[in-house]
């Protein structure tokens, strides 16, 4: 929560060039409060631990937020018990004539399998195109990212050649943002895909600004000026063991893959990895709800 001080006092010009956030008098006065509806797409097959992730991040703050899982209805997802869906996601058909104040995309498994032939890519389009005009603020995350940049911008990814998994470095480019509230100069972030998307495409697109990036794994975070997209490409909701899981799921799949970057003590897979993320991993999800949701979106929702 902000801090709330005298409208006059010396400290805040300080402050708010420091990026703290300053509420004045007047302002908590004037301001009206509900709860938020955060709706969440849910690609994944992993579906309760992305739950699991997702909520942990979107808990830590003293909103109140009422969140929705969305499926799709086109593909049903093989790897969740059918009664898990039945109770607690809906479809698009049910929710397309309501308004949210922040949405989540989640990333899904297809890195290699192109947009178009994705089962389920018309109804993600239909989605994509819905939220323009449905929702205040809405984070792609991994390969939602990747397809919301196909679909809005036409900006094509490419494979980098190598599966980029572990734990990156990753550099600020704009301090001043909100989204970075607390943020060191550089952050540590899992990242797990086998995608990216050159500069050059990006910076072709006024609309589109980078936040972050890394000399090892590229663009990170991006987001539109207008504050109502944001894409990121890294796995800040990620536990401990995610990595971990998708190791040893790929080595008994048989397909060799690299230990993870930065991930195990002494690339040694039988030690536990210690977690350098979770922080700004809270901080992201916290600032994105604070500064990107709560503190822009209409109090009447359906002026969305």
């Amino acid at each position: 929560m902000p801090i709330k001080v005298p409208e006059s006092l010396p400290a805040i010009e300080t402050l708010g060039n420091e990026n703290i956030f300053v509420m004045t008098d007047y302002r908590a006065m004037h301001q009206d409060i509900r709860p938020l509806d955060v709706l969440v797409l849910n690609l994944m097959p992993t579906k309760i631990a992305t739950e699991t992730q997702l909520l942990r991040k979107l808990s830590n703050t003293p909103l109140q937020i009422n969140v929705m899982f969305l499926t799709t209805a086109s593909y049903v997802p093989q790897h969740i018990d059918h009664e898990h869906l039945e109770s607690f996601y809906t479809t698009f058909d049910r929710i397309k004539d309501r308004k949210f104040d922040g949405m989540i995309i989640t990333g899904a498994p297809l890195d290699y399998v192109p947009f178009e032939e994705v089962e389920y890519w018309d109804e993600l389009r239909e989605i994509f195109d819905w939220a323009a005009t449905h929702v205040h603020s809405t984070l792609f995350l991994c390969w939602a990212m990747y397809a919301a940049l196909f679909h809005y911008y036409g900006i094509k990814r490419y494979d980098p050649g190598k599966k980029y998994s572990g734990i990156y470095p990753c550099r600020v480019l704009k301090k001043t943002s909100p989204l970075f509230r607390g943020f060191d100069d550089i952050f540590m972030a899992p990242t797990s895909r086998s995608m990216e998307v050159s500069r050059e495409m990006i910076t072709s697109v006024p609309e589109l600004e980078i936040l972050s990036d890394s000399d090892e794994v590229g663009i990170n975070i991006i987001k539109t000026r207008d504050s109502r997209r944001f894409f990121v490409a890294c796995h800040l909701e990620y536990d401990r063991e995610t990595l971990d899981y998708e190791y040893k799921r790929d080595i008994g799949r048989g397909l060799n893959p690299d230990i993870p970057a930065n991930y195990y003590p002494d690339d040694d897979p039988e030690k536990e990895p210690p977690v350098t993320w979770a922080s700004a991993g809270q901080l992201m999800y916290s600032n994105w709800l604070n500064f990107y949701v709560y503190q822009t979106t209409p109090y009447d929702i359906r002026t969305i």
